[in-house]
């Protein structure tokens, strides 16, 4: 029997906006594929996914750039850069700023976006180099940490594009699919590691959000639901994780704007803004909270 129009439409929706919301997840390159090294230790890496977090897309890819040149066969370097293409795309169209899509039909409602031509073939290039030297590394060792993460983080970019930027929902599935598979095999040898929960957390919430008919569809796509256990799964990495904290924390204060407990949302942006003060986004989130808040009391 085939799915009504509407809900075929109402699922691509809620995939791209698994998608679109998951951008996010993509600062944490290494910190949830390779053991946690020492807190104290600061590496380009570290520095360019920092940049990241205050929009200091220049910066970042300067890091980026270093990391690849001393470590020239680890794939999370070149996904690392890709990420770092993709988000200057999003904050040069204004995706960054929307990435409160408060419900369903706000996400459908947006427009179909232009991007710069250049930015995606440099984009692609460095998502080819990073799975090449994954698939490389695997045929060695089919448990390589890095490895699997890298694999897993560049479907979740070429998801995310589809999704927000060319507005190919279904395409967005496909990736999505893929990203959650390779995830899965990260989180199989790395049970102890908070901050991988992060990648199941959001997308369980969301899709366990959906109407009855959309998480059927989806859980027979293979993108099952838990609203309350992926709740759990965030609170867990924002108390325990160590790289993910904020985002972790990001993704709590999205779900809290989507189940309408802004108060608890703004507590964890002002604690955001205050941490990254680089990052102009979480006070124009703030702003637009506050008098719905205030409105209330």
């Amino acid at each position: 029997m085939r799915m009504p129009t509407t809900v075929l439409s109402k699922s691509a929706s809620a995939v791209g906006m698994v998608a679109a919301l998951g951008l996010v997840l993509s600062f944490c390159a290494s910190a949830s594929a390779a053991a946690p090294p020492d807190i104290s230790a600061s590496t380009s890496l570290d520095h360019g996914f920092l940049g990241l977090y205050n929009l200091d897309f220049a910066g970042a890819q300067k890091d980026f750039t270093s990391w690849e040149r001393q470590h020239p066969d680890d794939p999370v370097g070149p996904v690392s850069e890709a990420a770092g293409f993709l988000f200057s795309e999003f904050n040069r169209l204004g995706v960054l700023e929307s990435q409160f899509f408060e419900n369903d039909d706000a996400f459908s409602a947006r427009s179909k976006l232009n991007p710069d031509p250049a930015v995606h073939d440099r984009f692609q290039s460095a998502l080819d180099r990073a799975q090449q030297l994954a698939r490389t590394r695997l045929s060695k060792d089919a448990k390589d940490k890095d490895a699997l993460f890298a694999m897993a983080l560049a479907s979740g970019l070429q998801a995310d594009y589809a999704a927000l930027i060319e507005k190919k929902n279904l395409a967005s599935l496909h990736f999505t699919k893929e990203a959650s598979v390779w995830g899965q095999q990260l989180l199989a040898i790395c049970n102890d590691c908070s901050d991988v929960l992060v990648a199941t957390g959001f997308s369980k919430y969301l899709i366990g959000s959906m109407t009855v008919p959309v998480r059927w569809l989806l859980r027979m796509g293979g993108l099952p639901g838990d609203k309350e256990g992926g709740i759990e799964d965030l609170k867990v990495t924002a108390e325990h994780g160590r790289y993910l904290k904020p985002f972790a924390r990001i993704l709590l204060a999205i779900a809290y704007v989507r189940d309408k407990d802004k108060t608890r949302a703004l507590e964890l942006l002002t604690s955001l803004r205050t941490q990254f003060p680089g990052n102009t986004l979480f006070p124009q989130e703030i702003a637009r909270l506050t008098p719905s808040v205030t409105s209330t009391h």
